[in-house]
């Protein structure tokens, strides 16, 4: 698992880009769980998805 796939971190989907921003809510091993803008809160599976970091300066 990344590490810095916190809750509270920002990402984005790389293949989901209509969904817009999301908050990581939990991380457990390879299960990651963020709250996006347009998607809601979606369950992701960090061995087959790589989520894109986004920094919190540049919201």
């Amino acid at each position: 698992m990344d590490d810095s796939l916190v809750p509270g971190a920002w990402v984005r989907h790389p293949t989901q880009p209509d969904w817009g921003l999301g908050q990581v809510q939990s991380a457990i091993r390879n299960r990651i769980t963020v709250n996006f803008e347009h998607a809601g809160k979606v369950l992701i599976d960090s061995d087959v998805i790589t989520l894109d970091l986004v920094d919190p300066d540049e919201l």
